[in-house]
């Protein structure tokens, strides 16, 4: 194994880990913004932290490219969040986990990458794989219209935010480059929008323990797959790195004694078979 896809692989750990948190923080009624805020002010503190360390921070076209990732970002986890609102999270979620097609078609397109059967082949397991474990079976399906395009809209923002990680990579960024220039806008966007909607500065004081973790979680997960993506190309690590419900499945079934059904077994087997085609790919 490479050490690209070793590095993906951590990637999905640490978002897997960010899920949790996630799921974690929507059942204590902090709103989507709020927290948006929240793990903004533990992760811009930790970027910088790295980026003295690492000595490897520069300005110039990759800072750029990630001040870039810093708008798209925010602006696609906003109409997800929205998303929610309207829509059943067992249809939501599983179409704004296909943000990775987004990312693999553009660079391809873009980027000349190779598109091999073996990777279409694994890029149709992963999507049976999302659909098993996160979506359909007896449950609620309904969607709005509303919602579907907010989703849709949020799906290829958060691909394009993945093929401009790879962007800042071939401009000679390194991850604390390309993660500094995004915090350096998302930071006073995400705090700039809590302020306007809570009418002043008022973040819920339970949720700082929550963003603190995501804010770890998240620059742990974005480090290693900016530096994946230095070493490989971006149709086969993102995907990877994407197939963090993987993490939360196993999470759900070891520490939540959620039960193991055929439906998931199945889940399982695809996701495997799928992550074992894309580093053979």
């Amino acid at each position: 194994m490479n050490k690209s896809i070793q590095l993906a692989l951590s990637a999905m750990l640490f978002y897997g880990l960010l899920d949790i948190v996630y799921k974690r923080t929507a059942t204590r009624g902090i709103q989507a913004y709020q927290f948006m805020a929240l793990q903004t002010c533990f992760f811009l503190p930790g970027i910088l932290l790295y980026s003295y360390f690492s000595q490897s921070l520069t300005i110039g076209i990759p800072f750029l490219w990630g001040m870039s990732a810093g708008v798209f970002s925010l602006i696609g986890l906003i109409h997800f969040s929205n998303s929610l609102t309207s829509g059943a999270v067992s249809i939501v979620v599983p179409v704004f986990r296909l943000s990775f097609i987004v990312t693999s078609l553009l660079a391809v397109i873009f980027l000349g990458e190779h598109l091999s059967l073996l990777k279409i082949g694994s890029f149709v397991l992963s999507i049976v794989a999302i659909w098993l474990l996160l979506g359909g079976g007896a449950v609620d399906t309904r969607i709005t219209k509303k919602a579907l395009g907010e989703v849709l809209i949020a799906t290829a923002m958060m691909g394009c935010v993945s093929f401009i990680y790879k962007l800042g990579t071939l401009a000679g960024g390194s991850p604390a480059t390309v993660i500094t220039g995004q915090a350096s806008l998302f930071f006073p966007l995400a705090i700039g929008l809590a302020i306007y909607r809570d009418k002043g500065f008022k973040l819920p004081v339970h949720g700082y323990k929550f963003g603190a973790a995501a804010g770890v979680l998240l620059l742990g997960a974005l480090t290693f797959l900016i530096a994946g993506l230095e070493l490989g190309p971006a149709s086969t690590l993102v995907p990877i790195a994407q197939m963090s419900f993987i993490i939360t499945a196993c999470f759900g079934i070891i520490f939540l004694k959620e039960k193991l059904n055929i439906r998931k077994t199945v889940g399982f087997s695809c996701a495997i078979l799928a992550l074992t085609g894309l580093a053979l790919s």
